[in-house]
Order: structure tokens, then sequence, then C-alpha cells
């Protein structure tokens, strides 16, 4: 530098981090780094994070160095190498996310004894809530009721709980079952025309013959149910619901009331 200029020596400066004297490119190749890890929430690791992190000022002399060193320069290299894994990782996990289970999905329940003292309890009730989460002021328990031939059109039933109940030739039109525990039941000749039937299982239950045309069936199970001349026509299926449904082996027959083709009606194609 020239000492007759306007310029003070580079020694009169105060180092802001211990790789001031990089490069403009090898500076611009840091902050990079730094800016991908930031937004990624994530360490590629602890050797990394020193590296990369703003260092209080020393209390010995500042050294001025006017290039990298050679450990300089491979700590940066090593810094970006962990910077490229940890994007890689992140977008790995973010287009194939790893599988989660819905509601309908679900193994395994703990359910409470049956109250056998309430005399009203086998009783179809509308909840007033209106809610599609389920939300009841106590538990909807329907377990080991006979039903058969109710009618339940446009009835709210959400969060209702059923095992071995008698739900055969039921009328459940545009009835709303969000998170409906519907297992090992009789459902056969049920019509649940225009209904929803979302995050729902109809896991070990009877579906002979039972009406699901235009219904919303999201991420409903009916892994072993018996779906045998149901109909499925144009109702709504989630890419991975319509998946296991098709590889249910009761998946065969046509229904007795609409004369529609079970496995064609849910767009399985024909048995191999």
């Amino acid at each position: 530098f020239d000492t007759t200029s306007n310029y003070k020596p580079i020694s009169h400066y105060r180092p802001l981090t211990h790789n001031c004297s990089l490069k403009p490119q090898q500076q611009f190749l840091t902050m990079t780094a730094q800016r991908i890890l930031t937004c990624l929430l994530v360490a590629a690791s602890a050797p990394g994070i020193t590296a990369f992190a703003p260092q209080l000022p020393s209390t010995s002399p500042p050294v001025t160095q006017l290039s990298a060193s050679a450990n300089d320069e491979n700590s940066i290299a090593a810094n970006l190498a962990n910077a490229a894994s940890v994007s890689i990782l992140a977008a790995t996990l973010f287009l194939n996310p790893l599988p989660s289970h819905a509601d309908g999905q679900t193994k395994e329940f703990k359910l409470p004894p049956i109250d056998k003292s309430d005399k009203s309890r086998c009783v179809l009730n509308s909840s007033k809530m209106g809610q599609a989460n389920a939300a009841r002021d106590k538990l909807y328990d329907l377990r080991e009721c006979d039903l058969s031939g109710v009618k339940g059109d446009e009835f709210d039933l959400s969060g209702v709980i059923m095992t071995k109940t008698d739900m055969s030739k039921s009328s459940l039109r545009e009835a709303q079952f969000s998170k409906g525990y519907l297992r090992n039941s009789n459902f056969e000749g049920a019509d649940f025309t225009n209904a929803i039937v979302d995050r729902a299982s109809f896991m070990g239950s009877s579906l002979r013959g039972a009406i699901f045309q235009n219904a919303v069936l999201t991420a409903t199970s009916f892994e072993g149910a018996d779906v045998e001349n149901a109909d499925f026509t144009d109702a709504y299926i989630g890419d991975f619901d319509i998946k296991n449904l098709c590889k249910n082996p009761s998946l065969t027959g046509e229904n007795p009331t609409t004369g529609a083709d079970t496995r064609l009606s849910a767009q399985c194609g024909p048995a191999k």
C-alpha cells in the first residue's frame, strides 16, 4: 500500500473473522454455503459450524495475511461438501417423504369398556357440533348395537365407534363418518351414496352389496373387509387407498341394486 495516500495500512483494520483474508471468490462461496445451512436449519457438522460462525475479536494483536493458507482452503472445501450433502438429503426427504398413517390405516386402538348400563346408548344421533374432526361432548359408542335398517341420512356420525354392530340395510346417504371406527361390523346392503367417510376404518367388516356411489373415501381402510358386490361408482378414493382396495381379494361380483361391476366401479380393472 502507498503510505502517502489516504489509505490506512491493512494492519489498522480489526479482522471480522478468522477467514478475513480470503479472496473475494472464496468469501462469496463461504457466504453462499452459510446461507444454505441457515435456510435448511441443519448443521452439517460441529467443525462446519465453527468454521462458518463469526468469531469474537482476539485480544492479541491482529495478524494480517494477504492470501488464504492451505488449511483454510481445505476447510472451505470440506464445509462446502458438507453443505452440499445436507442439501441433497433435504431435497430427498422433501421429494420422497416418509409415509405417515392416517386414522384409517392405524392398526391398533385402545378402546374403553362398553357402558352397558346406558340404556339409551344404541341410538343413532347426529353430532350437534358438526365437526369433521369428530368433536363430541362424550364418547359416541355404538358397539354391539342392533341398528339394522336404521335411517341416518345426512347425519353427522363423526367419531362413532362400532364393533360387532349391525348396520345392515341402513340408509346413510350424505352422512359423515370422519374418523369413524367401523370395524368387525355388518354393513351389508348399506347405502353410503354421497357420504363422507374420511379417515375411517372398515377393517374386518362385511360390506357385501353396500353402495358408495359418489362417496368421499379419503384415507379410509378396507383392509380385511368383505367388499363383494359393493358399488364404488364415482367414489373419490386417494391413490394410496385405491391401491390397497384393488388388492382386496373380495373385490368381485356385481351390486344387486345398481348392477355395477364391483371391481370396475372401483377403477381397478379386471382381476388378474
